[in-house]
């Protein structure tokens, strides 16, 4: 099940355990039981300090393809449904480290607000061991597991467990389901799942602001974790400046990117890898950062002041918003409402749910033709709705999707409609652009592929913005106010591409630094 590499790799990362972990196999009959078994004893092989047993939990686990991991003869609240391999081989890994010593890198702020939880909160995460975002989900549950004993993570490989999908209607990944109720569906993060927590217990507030030791005034407070922010904070830093970074998910849109090869230099990576490296190269340097958690509002002046939904509030004399973009939804009946139940915006994510299926992607640029060649191999059929009369993606991908026998596009269409029926998606209307005719498409699935928007609302009412939301910037990612800088995707700059974010970065990162240098001459000469 696992080559040689692999074992002695485990035995690496695992040699340094301070408490015994256990592995408790649910007993009972199940086709993939024998799998799973044979799966968590060559884990367990890795070290004397994991060990596999087989026993009646007397409830708390629900089926024989289930395990709970315990925490020195103790119940750690940490439990896999299903064989966790491919992208959550991961989860398991890292769930052992933390359990058994190995520091929970999170800021204690979060931490705190974790700690303080005291009501009973039992999550469980239905996942595709396909999928690129749900490790992240499913990792941070579990850390919240290993610091506090009332909170319970479970995953769930929807692909073992068909009929619980069923129950709940589910039909994109990740799913978060809270103490029995939908908690959260589709691409979310650990920022998001603050953000709710905090929505439904607000009290937990107050064991983050008691956990925070609060920061002294920051020369450069960048807001926004993917490669315009960090080129921005190491550019700051590399200038002996105090430096805070504020990311909701490191990485941000990059880390949704599975393919990248118009990088410079490297010929070829993904967006995970690239968003490890930006993290390694951060590491660097002496930057602060709070991760997680968002700006809920500025308060602009000579001494700017954030408060995050964590009720933090950072002083800082320069300002560089660097929080890119994201999904552009299209804004018609039945969209939102069908998130997760048939709608959905990452390909890689949700696609393995419809195989065999019909579905429908919008948008005929790059993302939306390179989406329905990811689809055409796992779907039934593939049908390509673009606004435009013509396609606005390379030649190359045409001339790929073309090809594809299960791919069809029906250009000048707008998409007036999502319908569904038992909570379920089942087609489309839309409008023939060119007689104005409605006409009806049916199918499982509908994947919104039309581009970006800027993430820049709570900067509403500081600086200026276009009516697209597009921060305006100029030559060197000054804002209208002073002492503000932006820069990358959240910007008015053209061509939304990861090289020309970094430079857009670096770029805002030395005006910054020329701006605090003027006013510290200013104020000596005053």
């Amino acid at each position: 099940m696992f080559n040689k590499e692999t074992l002695d790799a485990l035995k690496g990362y695992l040699a340094s355990m301070q408490h015994d972990i256990t592995f408790v196999l649910q007993t009972g009959e199940h086709a993939k039981r024998a799998e799973l078994k044979e799966f968590l004893e060559a884990v367990a092989s890795t070290s004397p300090r994991v060990a596999l047993t087989e026993r009646d939990t007397g409830g708390l686990l629900a089926s024989p393809v289930s395990f709970l991991l315990e925490r020195d003869g103790v119940d750690s609240g940490v439990r896999f449904s299903g064989i966790p391999a491919g992208h959550e081989f991961n989860s398991l890994i890292l769930a052992v480290l933390h359990l058994s010593g190995t520091p929970i890198k999170l800021d204690d702020t979060i931490r705190g607000l974790i700690e303080g939880v005291a009501e009973t909160l039992d999550f469980k995460v239905f996942v595709s061991l396909s999928c690129h975002n749900c490790p992240d989900v499913v990792q941070s549950l579990n850390q919240f597991a290993a610091l506090n004993p009332e909170i319970r993570s479970e995953m769930i490989d929807g692909g073992v467990f068909p009929e619980l999908v069923a129950e709940h209607n589910i039909q994109g990944v990740p799913t978060v389901i809270l103490n029995g109720k939908p908690f959260a569906t589709g691409k979310i993060d650990t920022s998001v799942i603050i953000a709710k927590l905090l929505e439904a217990y607000p009290h937990l507030k107050d064991g983050a602001a008691k956990k925070a030791e609060p920061l002294p005034l920051q020369d450069v407070t960048v807001i926004g974790g993917g490669p315009a922010g960090v080129s921005a904070a190491i550019y700051a830093a590399r200038k002996g400046l105090k430096v805070t970074m504020i990311a909701e998910r490191f990485g941000g849109q990059v880390k949704d990117t599975m393919g990248i090869e118009n990088l410079i230099s490297v010929p070829k990576t993904t967006g995970p890898e690239l968003s490890n490296n930006l993290m390694a190269h951060l590491k660097d340097y002496e930057v602060t950062l709070k991760e997680h958690v968002r700006v809920e509002t500025v308060e602009k002046g000579p001494i700017k002041r954030l408060t995050l939904t964590s009720g933090e509030v950072i002083a800082t004399r320069s300002l560089i918003v660097a929080t890119g973009a994201q999904w552009r939804q299209l804004g018609v009946p039945g969209e939102r409402e069908n998130i997760g139940q048939g709608v959905a915006y990452c390909p890689h994510c949700d696609g393995p749910f419809f195989k065999g299926r019909d579905v429908a992607v919008i948008g005929g640029g790059n993302s939306g033709i390179e989406a329905a060649l990811d689809l055409a191999g796992i779907v039934k059929s593939v049908t390509v709705f673009e606004f435009l009369p013509e396609l606005k993606a390379d030649k190359v991908l045409v001339d790929q999707a073309l090809k594809r026998s299960n791919i069809t596009i029906v250009k000048n269409a707008a998409t007036k409609e999502v319908t569904a029926a038992d909570a379920k998606v089942n087609g489309l209307v839309y409008e023939d652009r060119a007689t104005g005719e409605q006409k009806r498409w049916d199918g499982a699935g509908i994947f919104v592929q039309i581009g970006l928007v800027p993430n820049s609302k709570f900067m509403e009412g500081i600086v200026d913005m276009t009516r697209y939301g597009e921060i305006r910037i100029n030559e060197k990612g000054e804002t209208s106010e002073p002492g503000i800088y932006a820069c990358g995707d959240v910007t008015t700059v053209p061509y939304k591409q990861i090289v020309v974010a970094m430079g857009e970065g670096a770029k805002a990162s030395l005006a910054a630094f020329e701006y605090l240098m003027l006013n510290e001459a200013e104020s000596l000469a005053a």
